[in-house]
């Protein structure tokens, strides 16, 4: 059981003291001795730092170390880079880098440390330099250390576990044991006793981290012993005990091998841990992002068809969502959102699953194709900007959902799922914005990029490599579902076809216009139909706009796809002369668009029903019907179902009812006649609705994960101004003894000072260092040369701003004057 565990080396004095001089004390420091792109590429990684801009090195070093700022930057780390800061919090501070490499990567050579090399080794620089540039880890190879806020997150506690497993120091673990117990157990330890708690703490230590000593100590244990600690070794440490522990625990307990942590628990020391596990920190290290292979390969011309074929399909059914709501759309709910039936209706409507169809209400809503109304009713409906989009071509209306879709946060297949208070989530409805849903669904897309044309994914090898990326430190599942949801929807949206991304998907994730890559593949708009003798018309293709908009009134559809069906029916040729359509007006459609003759029985049809159509006038009394037919109206009045219209007979041709209009026409309607609505004066009302829409209606706009990430001019002028605000917080200023300056407080001198101070300064042609507040009130410190000095003004050269600028006199709070060395 004899293990080995890293020992600090000890340098020479005098290569101690060198590296002690040429050595960073400090995050600061640190950060101080970057260049401008090193200091570029922490702002670009943590933007979360430059909200606002800090003034200087040290605000920013003061910044990074913030709990907020340190979370976030953890939760960006790939597999191998959290688990090097981890490695970090259980190591010594500071940690040289052969400690650290033996935590991860195990010894060199064949010992028990020694690990199978899966690449921990090579890849532990690449780590560790991800930890630097992101300011998590500062100091050189020797003397390595976590900033201060990652340690305390990372590091064991009594709540919070350690990822590694490891438990609390021998240090840590005996702080509040009393100085008798901590004699007892370096006794039983077999070490002389000490003359306080500090020493035998260290000798107990020193014990634990001596493989040697450890190592016959451990030869003197029970099986049993071994047993207990081969539960404990690999977390977590604790384990419960009961008032009269088992032998086993008793022997361990009283040589500090397990230590007291409560009343009835007790907890393996990181030293012993450590020996144990031969100095490894973790039990399985993941240096390399795991492989995502193809899985299959298509011919790419198969997946481009195919994705195209899903985009027409993608197209028609978000166009059929829109012009289904344009009429009476469905009500908002008091809490936002759509209601689970108006859900339910949606998806019948549309022919799919509910989860599917809140992907296209959510798609059309992230395009600023649907929006509610704003009125006292309020509805959803069309917006504006749905008329727009239905004119443009196919292949450029798919890249603006598309488009839409890529960058979208609200996330629809968190819909029927429940809130942090039991509230189920709604279409439409808030909290359904995810931040992290954009960067997942791209960086999916980027993994099926990178595979050759034409070849699909595993969604489980997918998903192990987005886990390696983006560990998640906690017990959410997000991220996994979101990349499932990604795969799904970029299949139905038609980004993808079989799995493997399309040409145009491609060109989507490269911020190109997929429109061209798309539009061939497109079949062309037909003009015809084909009727058949079953009052059914096939579409063998998309349908130009007038022609479908016609036959969308005139029959149902039956079945959608490649070759649309519709059937024609009473009710639906009804409804095309309802909407002000003639008999002679059908034929004359049907004969136009039909490259087949009009089969007999749908010209019947049409004749049959047009020949009924209007025969029945219903107008406004409450409501009456006329027919010139008395003994139509007989038969009415004789049929037992038009009892709940409340019909009477005003005249010969004419019958009065209770019943409003239209409840008089669907109550007619469902006895099997064709009544027409009449107006006032008589003539037939065209029943065709008008589209509702929305005033102007704006997309929803993405929720940021964070701030946004800079651009390089920003970075640039962040860059300069944290570098002005360190010039002068650090400029070395001759002091008046009287007086000594309190580091970063500004200067106080007299108006009379001030004033003689900048004109000496701008007769000699040297520089100051001046205290100055703005009309903001805001205080800042400022290395001027002044040139001139009146009218109340000092014009200079500020070297903080890089620039000439003009200070007022009566905001200078103090002036002094740099020491010789940086005149």
């Amino acid at each position: 059981m004899e293990a080995t565990v890293p020992e600090l080396p000890e340098p020479s004095s005098a290569a101690a003291s060198a590296t002690a001089s040429s050595a960073p004390r400090s995050l600061a420091e640190a950060l101080r001795a970057r260049d401008d792109a090193s200091l570029a590429a922490l702002l670009h990684a943590r933007p979360d730092l430059l909200g606002p801009v800090p003034g200087d090195i040290t605000q920013l070093a003061t910044r990074a170390g913030t709990r907020a700022s340190v979370v976030r930057a953890l939760d960006r780390l790939d597999r191998f880079a959290l688990q090097t800061a981890e490695a970090l919090a259980v190591a010594p501070d500071p940690c040289p880098y052969p400690v650290l490499e033996s935590l991860l990567a195990g010894e060199h050579g064949g010992g028990s440390g020694a690990r199978e090399d899966n690449g921990a080794r090579a890849e532990l620089p690449r780590a560790l330099a991800t930890l630097r540039d992101q300011a998590l880890v500062w100091g050189d190879d020797e003397r390595l250390r976590l900033v201060r806020t990652a340690r305390e997150l990372l590091a064991p506690a009594a709540g919070r576990p350690s990822p590694t497993g490891l438990g609390p120091t021998v240090a840590e673990a005996t702080s509040g044991m009393s100085p008798t117990r901590i004699q007892e157990i370096v006794a039983a330890a077999g070490l002389p006793a000490t003359h306080d708690p500090v020493s035998a703490v260290a000798a107990l230590t020193g014990l634990f981290t001596d493989p040697e000593r450890m190592s016959a100590l451990l030869d003197e244990a029970p099986a049993e012993a071994h047993q207990v600690l081969g539960r404990l070794v690999w977390g977590p440490p604790y384990g419960e005990v009961t008032p009269n522990p088992t032998p086993p625990v008793r022997w361990l307990r009283d040589r500090g091998l397990l230590l007291p942590a409560s009343a009835r628990t007790v907890v393996l020391p990181r030293e012993v841990a450590l020996h144990l596990r031969g100095g490894l920190a973790h039990r399985e290290t993941e240096p390399l992002a795991p492989a995502v292979p193809a899985d299959r390969e298509h011919r790419p011309q198969l997946v481009d068809a195919n994705a195209a074929g899903q985009a027409l399909a993608a197209l028609a059914t978000v166009e059929e969502l829109v012009k289904s709501w344009e009429h009476t759309g469905p009500p908002v709910l008091r809490a936002g959102g759509l209601s689970v039936r108006d859900l339910k209706r949606t998806a019948l409507t549309l022919d799919v699953s509910e989860p599917v169809a809140a992907f296209w209400i959510e798609l059309a809503y992230a395009a600023g194709l649907l929006a509610s109304d704003g009125e006292a009713d309020e509805r959803y409906a069309p917006t504006p900007a749905f008329d727009d989009w239905v004119e443009l071509p196919p292949a450029e209306r798919w890249s603006a959902l598309a488009g839409a879709w890529l960058p979208a946060t609200r996330t629809c297949g968190l819909v029927g799922d429940q809130d942090a208070k039991g509230r189920t989530l709604s279409a439409l409805g808030p909290d359904l914005d995810r931040s992290a849903a954009p960067e997942v669904r791209g960086r999916v897309l980027e993994l099926l990029a990178a595979l050759p044309e034409g070849g699909s994914a595993d969604p489980e090898a997918l998903l192990a490599r987005l886990d390696w990326e983006r560990p998640v430190r906690g017990a959410s599942s997000l991220r996994a579902r979101l990349a499932r949801w990604a795969l799904t929807e970029a299949e139905v949206l038609g980004v993808t076809g079989r799995g493997a991304l399309a040409a145009h998907g491609r060109a989507l994730l490269e911020h190109r216009d997929p429109a061209p890559l798309l539009a061939p593949l497109f079949p062309e708009p037909v003009d015809h139909v084909l009727l058949q003798a079953d009052l059914t018309a096939v579409a063998p293709g998309p349908l130009r706009r007038g022609v479908g908009e016609v036959l969308a009134v005139l029959a149902d559809v039956e079945s959608k796809g490649g070759a649309t069906v519709y059937r024609f029916t009473p009710g639906s040729v009804r409804r095309a002369l309802d909407s002000g359509r003639t008999a002679s007006d059908l034929h004359a459609f049907l004969a136009e668009h039909s490259i087949t003759p009009v089969p007999q029985p749908l010209a019947y049809l049409i004749d049959d029903v047009a020949r009924r159509h209007g025969h029945l006038r219903v107008g406004v009394a409450s409501s009456y019907v006329r027919c010139d037919d008395d003994g139509m109206l007989n038969e009415i009045l004789a049929d037992r179902r038009s009892a709940g219209l409340g019909l009477r007979r005003l005249a010969p041709t004419v019958l009065a009812a209770q019943a409003e209009p239209g409840a008089l026409l669907d109550g007619l309607r469902s006895m099997g006649y064709a009544p027409a609505a009449e107006s006032p004066t008589g003539d037939v009302v065209v029943t065709r609705a008008d589209a509702h829409r929305t005033p102007a209606r704006s997309a929803p706009v993405p929720v940021p994960d964070g701030p946004p990430v800079p651009d390089t001019t920003l970075l640039a002028a962040a860059v300069r101004a944290i570098r002005a605000g360190d010039l002068a917080a650090t400029a070395v200023r001759k002091e008046p003894a009287a007086t000594p300056l309190v580091p970063g407080e500004l200067p106080r001198t007299s108006a009379a000072d001030t004033l003689a101070t900048v004109q000496a300064a701008a007769l000699t042609g040297s520089a100051v260092w001046i205290g100055y507040v703005n009309a903001d009130g805001a205080a800042s410190q400022r290395v001027i040369a002044p040139v001139r000095v009146e009218g109340g003004f000092v014009t200079g050269y500020d070297h903080t701003a890089d620039e000439v600028r003009t200070y007022a006199l009566h905001r200078i709070t103090g002036v002094a004057e740099l020491a010789e060395e940086h005149l």
